[in-house]
């Protein structure tokens, strides 16, 4: 009952939030990213119930449960990562990537890194990558802008053909989000949503627009 925060809320203080009446409600209907559970008896609703609220330990009888969950056309357990002790992934870096991809060979023409961990970075563990969530936005003078990098909030340029950093700078909070571009009076922009983290972390509500510089 400890669950997994910020992702998956702990339940261990649940009863100073909800009573049984809306703590049944919640299980057959669901809420948030938790799907209902309509198919659950009322016996085995109110036995959940009283369980996440009290810690009581109603016993029932399985037969008098509901469907089994092979009955049920579908079904999950959440969106689990494999993560270390420290709570980074727990497989080799980099954590995540920007790639361009040869449509004519279909061969990766560049990968790199994308993102950072600022706490590692501090200890000078650098291009690690992390989970990014939003795409990147190309330019016609061949300049890539993304942002979706969880924990370092930073806005980046790359060269299109080489996957060069060109420019960076940091958001009020992550730009999960893919940029866009428009022009006013022959000027470019490149606007971002400033939201914040997905999975947890610093939540924002901005959006950041960048001129690209004139060409004379």
């Amino acid at each position: 009952m400890h669950g997994s925060p910020p992702e998956f809320p702990a339940l261990t203080e649940i009863s100073r939030k909800y009573n049984e009446t809306e703590m049944k409600s919640l299980i057959r209907n669901g809420v948030g990213r938790m799907p209902g559970f309509s198919t659950l008896s009322a016996e085995a609703t109110v036995a959940i119930a009283r369980y996440l609220l009290t810690g009581k330990d109603d016993k029932i009888a399985p037969e008098n449960a509901g469907p089994s969950t092979l009955e049920l056309k579908y079904t999950m357990d959440g969106y689990n990562r494999f993560l270390d002790p420290e709570g980074y992934p727990a497989v080799e870096p980099p954590w995540g990537t920007l790639n361009a991809i040869d449509l004519n060979s279909g061969k990766i023409a560049w990968q790199i890194p994308l993102g950072e961990h600022p706490e590692l970075t501090a200890k000078g563990i650098r291009n690690t990558g992390s989970w990014n969530y939003g795409g990147p936005i190309v330019t016609a003078g061949g300049m890539i802008f993304i942002g979706a990098t969880n924990y370092d909030k930073k806005f980046r340029a790359f060269d299109k053909a080489t996957g060069k950093l060109l420019w960076d700078t940091t958001l009020p909070a992550a730009g999960n989000a893919t940029p866009m571009t428009y022009q006013i009076d022959g000027r470019q922009f490149i606007v971002i949503a400033a939201g914040g983290v997905k999975r947890g972390g610093e939540s924002g509500g901005k959006y950041v627009a960048f001129a690209l510089p004139v060409n004379k």
